[in-house]
């Protein structure tokens, strides 16, 4: 292998920035293409950016956004680890679901209009490993699936498809998506090269804007280290334009101290204030599996996860006030995600163990502010086994925001998805119309069942009746651990009412969740199948 196919191969396609800014890894991705000059010359907004923020470690979501209309369930499936219901944090708009109680930041942005709630986000078939799970989100694929690109490597690579020959270049000269974080992670992975590039952490993007380098032992790895960093610095285009974008920012309002996500989201901000074109920043905050000691026995409202989650809270909140003050707050969405949630019961070890579906949050000025979805169905006696059951697929929160705030026509956003995802694609009422094209959101229907069957409980079989707007329409059966146990149907109605069976012989007794998905449209039925 020669040397240009070794770099190729073996750094990313925008190769981490040798003196780092900040001590944090910052990654990029840049290019040119008709199209973007096309965007660029016609009507479409091209100055947007999201911001990804990646909770490491599989957030307690039950916890960290409260049913409160059900808090009866709610605490007997956790009662060493509940919060009180009057310690929950109100919503803004949103009755009967609250915040944890150190969550107040971004309770005043949801005040503002500023933040969106999606609940119970999660896919088919989950999968409870940190890395596989990981991968999954980054790459959307199914869980049955190895994807070796991701999600927004994909849209990269369409918009950008000779990256990185030719690149940066006179028409843009930025980097595309930027990463906090040591390495580039598969989320930015095009179909040859990683298209993103990495500042690994704070201090080091400062010795990068600083012009000073960490220096490298003087072992035979350091050399290897030092040889890599002159290879990067010669080829390594994009430091130079991250330098003058961090120069020209020389005040930025105040971010909490000790708060390492609050740092890393400093930078961004500084980023896109000093005149980036990049699309894409990625950071990661770690230490939410709390399988022990979650919470303080004696004050549950305390402890690790909470911490943790005043943390991501008060990050944003700061984050979003210097965008404000930067003038750039609307060109920014930012989104939270994590790898999955935990189990609807609580273990005895006053912590949670590894489950499915959670919440997820938006926030920015374009959001449409709220929330989307229900309060989690949850059993009134939880075992340990028991789930949140999805409601959304995460795939369809990344399309949308593709289509209404990357602007993506909506044949060429389900390109970038597994082919037998197309069908099932939504677009969420989660930006608002002013965005781009924008949608209109469905009204209120909390209080219209689409979905029931009977009987209910039932031994064998059941019959499900559903009411479609038209369209496509899809029910699947899951089981309590959030695996699809039978898929009902999946095609074209006229829009009415429907009766199907569905045979549940050879399954164990026990919950299930009949979840029907129209259009912008789902609800979940739980089902108790028992003995005869």
């Amino acid at each position: 292998m020669n040397r240009r196919n070794f770099l190729r191969h073996s750094l990313p396609a925008a190769a981490l920035v040798p003196e780092l800014i900040n001590g944090y890894a910052v990654s990029a991705v840049s290019g040119d293409s008709p199209l973007v000059q096309a965007l660029l010359r016609g009507q479409t907004l091209t100055d947007h950016v999201l911001v990804i923020v990646q909770l490491s470690g599989g957030n307690d979501g039950l916890n960290m956004v409260i049913p409160v209309a059900d808090y009866s369930k709610y605490y007997n499936a956790r009662t060493n680890i509940a919060i009180p219901e009057n310690r929950v944090l109100p919503i803004s708009g949103i009755t009967g679901t609250g915040l944890h109680p150190s969550m107040t930041g971004l309770q005043s942005l949801f005040a503002e209009g500023k933040a969106k709630l999606i609940q119970a986000v999660g896919y088919p078939q989950p999968n409870f490993s940190h890395f596989r799970a990981t991968d999954i989100w980054m790459s959307a694929s199914n869980s049955n699936q190895e994807v070796y690109s991701g999600w927004a490597g994909r849209y990269l690579n369409y918009e950008f498809p000779n990256f990185p020959e030719g690149y940066p270049n006179s028409t843009m000269p930025d980097p595309l998506a930027i990463q906090i974080g040591s390495t580039t992670t598969l989320t930015t992975q095009g179909t040859a090269v990683n298209m993103g590039m990495s500042i690994t952490n704070p201090t080091n993007f400062y010795n990068l804007i600083n012009g000073t380098t960490d220096p490298a032992p003087d072992t035979p790895a350091g050399r290897e280290l030092k040889f890599i960093r002159q290879v990067n610095q010669q080829t390594q285009k994009y430091s130079t334009v991250i330098k003058n974008a961090a120069a020209a920012v020389t005040q930025q309002s105040t971010y909490p101290t000790g708060n390492s996500l609050a740092d890393q989201l400093k930078i961004v901000a500084r980023l896109i204030a000093g005149g980036l074109q990049t699309r894409v920043f990625m950071v990661s905050f770690g230490g939410f599996d709390n399988h022990s000691v979650q919470v303080n026995s004696s004050d549950t409202t305390t402890g690790t996860h909470a911490t943790l989650l005043q943390r991501v809270s008060d990050a944003i909140r700061a984050f979003q006030e210097d965008l404000r003050f930067l003038n750039v707050e609307d060109r920014v969405i930012g989104m939270t995600y994590s790898e999955f949630g935990r189990r609807i019961k609580s273990n005895s070890s006053t912590g949670t163990d590894h489950g499915a579906a959670a919440p997820m949050f938006l926030f920015g000025t374009h959001v449409e502010a709220g929330m989307l979805g229900v309060n989690p169905t949850l059993p009134a006696s939880a075992t340990v086994n028991d789930n949140v059951p999805m409601q959304y697929d995460f795939r369809s929160v990344y399309a949308t925001l593709l289509e209404k705030w990357f602007c993506l026509e909506k044949t060429v956003v389900e390109s970038l998805f597994p082919p037998n995802m197309n069908n099932q694609l939504q677009t969420l009422p989660l930006i608002k119309a002013s965005a781009c094209s924008g949608i209109t959101p469905p009204p209120p229907d909390a209080d219209n069942i689409r979905i029931s069957n009977s009987p209910n409980p039932f031994s064998n079989t059941t019959s499900i009746k559903f009411t479609t707007a038209g369209g496509h329409t899809f029910i699947q059966i899951m089981d309590t651990l959030g695996r699809v146990v039978k898929v009902l149907t999946d095609k074209d109605y006229a829009a009415g009412t429907y009766s199907l069976d569905f045979n549940a012989e050879g399954l164990p007794t026990g919950i299930y969740y009949a979840r029907l998905q129209n259009g912008v449209t789902q609800q979940v039925r739980a089902m108790l199948k028992v003995r005869e």
